[in-house]
């Protein structure tokens, strides 16, 4: 299931400052480019392994993406598992799939009540289908709990559609043992943790450049410099000139969502299921939070623009989708923008030696930025190279301007294609519907009338072509028939 950046209402103690702007030059072991989710597990991993670490922010922590995700933790990557076995063949995935799982038990022991007050933790994420594809279903079914080893439960169409009061969905595939958390209290409770355990955090602080040869790397930024033995670039999209070939290899993308105002009773009697929700399409992803409000998530594009432009367009899907609660009132509206990778999976590895790389993290989800936060302090300290089972998922440049024009056609496409087929689903749902009324009908008016069914008429038989006669017997060889047959030639 993709992950949507999106971000629930958080009260003003979610804005305590970390801020500590780097005004003096520094020396340390490992040196983290960006405050976001996988750069402060870095940071917090290494800090409780010994090193000393230093964590360079821009602006302030998880300002973007980081900071405003909808909270969904659950096993996988955005690349389709066929995809993945495809590319890397099946132990590989196999293995990579493992690790995913490892950084969803990571987010899990982190998230805790007593360690993070208020994350607000809940069970099961179900995801659900635009069209009624119980063989796609059952495939999935089992390679996901078979090959994959995830606990999983398919979900029949009544069942989904008595937990979503909407006709929209068909069938759907449950995850138990994913979660949600408040996006915004995990990634202030990450740094600070990180500071407890050692790490300096440096807010307010760009990197002007960096110089990656040599055994102590050296990064400048605009009031100071600082040497490390190793550097872990961490950001996203936004990481700058000094990183702009990295940065370019991420296609920016921009998520909006939408909290509504509370809507009461009739929110639970629409809406049972009290995980998050998302379509098999990646176009609709929502959860209640707060108990009776509803969390939205639009479509994604890949221009900037005000978040309030995207309120009344949410607003007008979830009436859509689930007709009963109508035109509900929005309190709030965010958004945030990832990088997504041409090749559909994070960036994770080593560079150079001693320059390494946690980045695209768009539509991957929490337990990715995790898993790559604990690898690569684990790598850099105990030797840890299970990094290099990323290595097929090489740097690719994803188009520049040219590459965004395409996304946004490529996405546009994809919604459309997505509710085509949906509105033929439910097309054909309700035609077999009619026929079975019809049908039904049909049976109670014969019982009245103490008759049966007409039966069927009996098929016509087709006429068959006249059989050639066959030569009668004259004691005469063929042979000697067509002799008699010639013509003299008048030869004596």
């Amino acid at each position: 299931m993709p992950e949507t950046f999106t971000s629930a209402t958080n009260g003003p103690e979610d804005d305590a400052p970390f801020r500590s702007r780097l005004s003096f030059d520094l020396d340390v072991d490992i040196c983290v480019v960006g405050a976001g989710l996988a750069g402060l597990t870095v940071a917090l991993e290494a800090a409780r392994l010994g090193a000393s670490v230093a964590v360079l922010e821009g602006r302030h922590v998880g300002w973007n993406a980081s900071g405003h995700q909808l909270g969904t933790v659950m096993p996988g990557y955005s690349l389709p598992i066929g995809d993945l076995i495809e590319r890397v063949g099946i132990e590989d995935a196999r293995e990579l799939w493992a690790m995913s799982k490892e950084g969803a038990d990571y987010v899990r022991a982190a998230a805790t009540e007593e360690a993070m007050p208020g994350i607000a933790l809940s069970e099961g994420a179900l995801e659900v289908s635009n069209v009624d594809g119980g063989e796609t279903l059952i495939s999935r079914l089992q390679t996901l709990s078979g090959d994959f080893e995830t606990e999983v439960e398919g979900w029949q169409v009544d069942r989904v559609r008595d937990q979503l009061g909407t006709a929209r969905y068909y069938h759907g595939i449950y995850f138990p043992r994913a979660f949600q958390i408040d996006g915004r209290k995990y990634v202030r409770g990450l740094a600070a943790q990180a500071r407890r355990a050692g790490a300096r955090i440096f807010e307010d602080t760009p990197v002007v450049s960096i110089d990656p040869s040599g055994i102590r790397k050296r990064i400048v930024t605009p009031s100071a410099r600082l040497r490390a033995s190793h550097i872990v670039l961490a950001g996203n999209v936004h990481l700058g000139a000094p990183l702009r070939r990295l940065s370019e290899t991420l296609l920016p993308v921009w998520r909006y969502a939408a909290v509504t105002e509370p809507l009461g009773e009739r929110l639970a009697e629409v809406i049972a299921f009290r995980g998050s929700v998302a379509d098999s399409d990646g176009i609709d992803h929502f959860r209640i939070v707060d108990g009776d409000r509803l969390m939205w998530a639009s479509p994604e594009t890949t221009w900037d623009a005000r978040p309030g432009r995207f309120g009344p367009a949410i607003q007008r899907r979830i009436a859509t989708v689930f007709p009963r609660l109508g035109k509900v009132p929005i309190a709030e509206t965010f958004g945030g923008a990832v990088g997504v990778t041409v090749h559909g999976m994070p960036q994770i590895g080593q560079l150079r030696k001693g320059l390494w790389v946690a980045s695209g993290f768009g539509r991957q989800g929490l337990n990715t930025s995790a898993m790559a936060g604990q690898m690569i302090s684990r790598s850099i300290l105990l030797g840890d190279d299970r990094w290099k089972l990323f290595s097929p998922f090489e740097l690719v440049w994803a188009g520049g301007a040219t590459g965004r024009v395409a996304g946004h056609l490529i996405g546009l496409w994809g919604r459309g294609h997505s509710a085509a087929a949906g509105a033929l689903a439910r097309y054909r749902e309700g035609a077999r519907a009619r026929e079975r009324v019809r049908e039904a009908r049909l049976a109670e008016a014969n019982r009245q009338a103490g008759t049966r069914p007409p039966p069927a008429a009996p098929r016509p038989v087709r006429p068959q072509p006249p059989r050639p006669a066959e030569p009668q017997d004259s004691g005469i060889p063929l042979a000697a028939s067509q002799e008699s047959e010639k013509i003299p030639d008048g030869s004596m």
